[in-house]
């Protein structure tokens, strides 16, 4: 719903507002095809036909931007719709992220899957989701991303505990959002999960937990009593653009890696922090 960034999401989603000048799920997309996927799903609800129309191909614009002579903005339009083949299932209630894994089930089949949430920009080289593919392939056995959080947050978050209090291994137990001092560890699950098929079974079963909705980390808890899941952990930034703390920091972060923009923006900062 997005609602921690009313009024700016009152008519547009929250995953197409910008880091600077690309949307933040552009920024997962990119993810996906850095690593290998050919063909992607996005699961979203009402009001967010803007995601189909930023990813199609934009007749209008290109011919315009070509008639102005501008070749380096056509291309950079031309790609985005070029990025890979992705297609698009509605989640007609926010029934939890469960329950839009579920709605993509005929999409996927019985084969291996990768979930990317939008609020969650990965960065690292080489991509979280290559590494985690890589994982899967060598163990075969589901793999979630993980990475430490202070103590006081876990309540957050989906909590892994790991076999031998490792970061990475084998995973033991799985809660969502645990209470206040009761998080078996502080390895927090961030939003980049490569599953096994089986997990849709267990979702279709699935009764509603946290806030009454249909939780995936409780399917992939029940998923351990069938076969191992193994916990990444994920060594890079992560930037929760859901948040608006998060939301700015990225954008920091992302101007000050730019050509055109990280001179100005750094001197901006200095004086600003004098």
């Amino acid at each position: 719903m997005g609602t921690r960034f009313l009024p700016a999401t009152k008519a547009q989603p929250k995953e197409m507002l910008p880091i600077i000048d690309t949307p933040a799920i552009q920024y997962i997309v990119e993810e996906a095809v850095k690593s290998g996927i050919e063909s992607i799903v996005i699961v979203s609800g009402r009001h967010k036909r803007a995601i189909e129309d930023h990813f199609d191909k934009s007749y209008e614009l290109e011919a315009e931007l070509e008639a102005r002579g501008n070749e380096e903005l056509l291309k950079t339009v031309q790609s985005i719709s070029r990025l890979a083949d992705i297609y698009y299932v509605r989640q007609k209630e926010p029934l939890g992220l469960g329950h839009a894994v579920m709605c993509a089930r005929r999409f996927i089949g019985n084969e291996p899957f990768a979930v990317l949430l939008g609020d969650d920009i990965l960065k690292s080289d080489p991509p979280c989701l290559k590494q985690m593919i890589d994982i899967y392939e060598r163990e075969q056995a589901s793999v979630v991303a993980v990475m430490e959080v202070p103590w006081d947050q876990t309540h957050k978050y989906g909590i892994a505990a790991i076999e031998g209090g490792q970061r990475g291994g084998r995973i033991t137990q799985l809660v969502e959002k645990p209470l206040p001092g009761q998080a078996p560890s502080n390895s927090a699950v961030v939003g980049r999960y490569v599953l096994h098929p089986a997990i849709f079974d267990l979702l279709e079963k699935a009764s509603p937990g946290k806030a009454g909705e249909i939780q995936l980390t409780d399917s992939l808890q029940r998923l351990l009593e069938q076969q191992p899941l193994v916990a990444y952990p994920f060594d890079g930034m992560r930037y929760d653009v859901g948040d608006k703390l998060g939301f700015v920091q990225a954008t920091i972060d992302f101007a000050l890696e730019r050509e055109d923009l990280s001179d100005a923006v750094r001197q901006f900062l200095r004086n600003k922090l004098k």
